[in-house]
Parts: structure tokens; C-alpha cells; sequence
């Protein structure tokens, strides 16, 4: 294993996404959000997405100067087109013009299409929260989830994200999770290390439960729920897929292409994030203040803990030096020729 500092770690990613045909200021925009998933122990999306970023970048699969443009197309919308371009200069983008009015509005909806991947969706809302809002995010992804019954993926793993503010100072309650069992990310690092995946992650092609990672990646992902509750999961699915492929005039997940993949067509998928001032609701500004009630009661239990606990704590230590395997580090050294 290969240990970095956090800056000289977020500097070799940069140099690697603009000796592939990035523009440097996206290419720090890139590897902000990588390195900020690594710091969080979400090493599926964090500098495991360096290689496949890149070539996709060198081949046009994604555009690395793309910028995106915002449109306010109604009192309380901003549609943000990414050109297909990387999902986070657009998603900063939109937040930040969405930023401008919610207060008058009272919610604020960012609808972006053309895009690709969106990345840890919880730290989007974690960065809407920070400001004092509440915000939920959705995207879809290429197909990993088939219909419930069926065999062939449709539903991408379409992950949700939901932040609100907390009082003190204290860093935003964020809840995020995808509506497979597992992320794809993680099928994908178990066939690169040859490993085994638990018998609940995933099915083969013929929709069969699967142990072996490879047969997973030709296959789909188990939804969320499981063998006894994936309708919940297929559902939900189905419904981001609604509010991301069509509502925002982008590809469904069985149209785009795949993440990882290095050639093809753009995946050009699409993420709806809603912003919401606690000031223009019932709670108004004591909203902060109301859920600590909340915590407190969860916490009063033995055992409990709040969503994203244990992802602070990474973040935390992570100024101490980052790790990751060796194979990578020469490869992301390699790609930047130093």
C-alpha cells in the first residue's frame, strides 16, 4: 500500500486528468471530489475513478473542457446542461445559482442532464446543508437493476442522498445510499482483486444469486431489500429513473453507456437535487434546532449511532496521509510520466 498526503494525492490526480485531455480547472474540480470520497473511506468513488475518468477523457466519452451553462427556466428551477461534461463543475454550478433565490423561493430544484457521474451524491447535499438548507439529490446511472421479476437490467443503481443542518457547528446529518444492496463500485474493485462478493449483492445473467464478482458485472445488481423486499428497491429505482432520465431530458440507465468502460457513447445521464430554506416552513428557523431533539432521543439508545458517523471519523484522520494499493499508485504515477 501507498501512502499520500492529502494535497500531493489531489495533485497527481489533477496532473493526470490534464495529461488526459482535461482542462485544469476541471481537472482540480475532478480530483477535489475523489480525493474528498477517499478521505471518506468511499473508496469505490474516490482515486479507483482515476483511470477510468481519464481514458473515457482521452477517448471523448466524457468531454474534459466541457462547461456547463444554466438556464433559470421557472421562478424556482435552474436546468443545468453539463454538455456532457464531468457531473461536478455542473453540479457546483447549479447549487451555486440555486443558492442565490432559495431564500426567496423556499425550494429550489436543480435539474441537470447530459452528465456523467455523480460522484459521492451525499457530499452534494452535505455541501447544500452547510449553507442551512435541506436538500435531497438524485441520479441515475447506466442499467445495473432489472425490473422486479425480470432478468435484464434496466434501473441504473440511482443513488439518493438527504443532508440537513445541524446546531453548534456540528457537521450536517447526511443519509446516502443507492437503491442496489451494495454500490456497483463495489462489484467492480472485488473482480479487479479477484475476490469473492457476499450471496446478497448481486445476480448472474440468468438471475441467478452469484458469489463471483465478474458473472455480477454481466449480470444485475440486487435491489435494495433484498430476496425478500427488492420490489421496495426496483420501485424506488424506477422512480429515479423518472425524475432523472425523463424529467430532466436525459438518458434512462439501459440507454447510457457504462462508467467504466473507456470508449462508447457519453453516458449522458441526468441528477435532480431539490434545496429547501427551513425558514419558509412550518419549523421556520428552529428546524436545527427541533431535529437535535431527534438525535437526541436516537442516541439515548445503546448501540445506535447517526447516519455518516463512522465516515467523519475517516474524514478526520485522513489529514494524517490517504492509502491506496500500490497497483494504483504506479499507475496514476505512470499516467502523469513522473
Amino acid at each position: 500500500m501507498a501512502t499520500f498526503a492529502p494535497d500531493a494525492l489531489r495533485a497527481l490526480m489533477a496532473d493526470v486528468f490534464i495529461k488526459s485531455n482535461v482542462a485544469p480547472d476541471i481537472a482540480g474540480v475532478v480530483a477535489d471530489a475523489l480525493l474528498r470520497a477517499e478521505a471518506d473511506g468511499i473508496s469505490s468513488h474516490g482515486v479507483a475513478r482515476v483511470p477510468p475518468y481519464a481514458e473515457q477523457a482521452m477517448n471523448g466519452k466524457v468531454d474534459g473542457h466541457a462547461r456547463p451553462t444554466i438556464t433559470r427556466s421557472a421562478q424556482a428551477v435552474v436546468d443545468v446542461d453539463s454538455h456532457i461534461g464531468f457531473a461536478f463543475p455542473a453540479i457546483r454550478a447549479g447549487l451555486d445559482a440555486a443558492a442565490e433565490f432559495v431564500g426567496e423561493t423556499g425550494i429550489a430544484a436543480v435539474s441537470i442532464k447530459h452528465s456523467h457521474h455523480f460522484g459521492v451524491a451525499g457530499h452534494h447535499v452535505e455541501d447544500a446543508a452547510s449553507r442551512g438548507l435541506v436538500a435531497l439529490a438524485f441520479s441515475n446511472t447506466p442499467a445495473a437493476i432489472a425490473p422486479w421479476g425480470g432478468k435484464t437490467a434496466l434501473y441504473g443503481t440511482n443513488p439518493i442522498a438527504f443532508a440537513s443542518p445541524r446546531t453548534d457547528g456540528r457537521p450536517p446529518l447526511v443519509i446516502d445510499l443507492s437503491v442496489s444492496t451494495v454500490a456497483r463500485g463495489k462489484v467492480v474493485l472485488a473482480a479487479k482483486k479477484g475476490e469473492a462478493i457476499p450471496d446478497d449483492w448481486a445476480l448472474d445473467a440468468e438471475g441467478n444469486i452469484t458469489t463471483d464478482a465478474d458473472a455480477a458485472l454481466v449480470g444485475s445488481m440486487a435491489p435494495l431489500g433484498g430476496r425478500s423486499a427488492g420490489a421496495k428497491g426496483a420501485a424506488l429505482g424506477l422512480m429515479v429513473e423518472l425524475l432523472c432520465g425523463a424529467l430532466t431530458g436525459s438518458n434512462f440507465g439501459y440507454q447510457g453507456s457504462s462508467f467504466f468502460e473507456p470508449t462508447g457513447a457519453p453516458p449522458a445521464i441526468g441528477h435532480l437535487i431539490l434545496l429547501m430554506d427551513p425558514r419558509a416552513f412550518g419549523g421556520g428557523a428552529g428546524f436545527a434546532a427541533r431535529s437535535e431533539e431527534m438525535f437526541a432521543e436516537i442516541l439515548k439508545q445503546e448501540g445506535t449511532r447517526l447516519p455518516g458517523d463512522s465516515r467523519l471519523a475517516k474524514r478526520a484522520a485522513a489529514p494524517g496521509g490517504i492509502t491506496i494499493p500500490d497497483a494504483l499508485a504506479d499507475d496514476l504515477t505512470a499516467r502523469a510520466g513522473v
